[in-house]
């Protein structure tokens, strides 16, 4: 073989695992969190089933609720992808919600997912707000002019 060939070998060789490198990286990796329940499982909780079966079916719940007397399990999943170096991205969220009657049967099983509502920052603990945002000088300037409470008056002392 002669050296030529061998340089044209060696650098097509090259070419081809950069190519190959190069398009992996642009792949997304993706990757899934929490409770990934299937449709079986789903359909294994009916109304009127306890606490105790859905726990055997669904497993621990990744939160519970008792607002307004009756309790609810939560059972949440995520989907995530990244390319390369840049942050990840939340591409699917699902909660699954069992709630319960004040006897502590399944009273019904609703199907969340991220379209359902706004995506909550649990680091910063942070919603996003509906209101206009305020520039920087409205932010400096919005507490000037507030007038102070004269003594003995109401003005802030009411519950919050």
């Amino acid at each position: 073989m002669s050296q030529s060939a061998v340089r044209d070998r060696f650098t097509a060789t090259v070419a081809a695992v950069a190519l190959a490198t190069t398009i992996s990286a642009c792949a997304p990796t993706v990757s899934k969190h929490g409770h990934l329940l299937s449709q079986a499982d789903l359909q294994e909780i009916q109304p009127g089933a306890s606490k105790e079966q859905v726990q055997t079916s669904l497993g621990t719940p990744d939160t519970t609720s008792t607002v307004g007397g009756n309790n609810a399990y939560y059972y949440i999943s995520s989907t995530r992808e990244q390319r390369a170096f840049m942050k990840p991205t939340v591409t699917d969220r699902r909660v699954v919600a069992v709630y319960f009657d004040q006897f502590g049967t399944v009273e019904n099983v609703a199907r969340y997912g991220l379209k359902d509502g706004k995506v909550f920052d649990f680091i910063s603990r942070e919603t996003p707000t509906h209101s206009r945002d305020l520039g920087v000088i409205q932010k400096i300037f919005r507490g000037i002019g507030t007038p102070n409470a004269p003594p003995g008056s109401k003005i802030g002392k009411g519950p919050i």
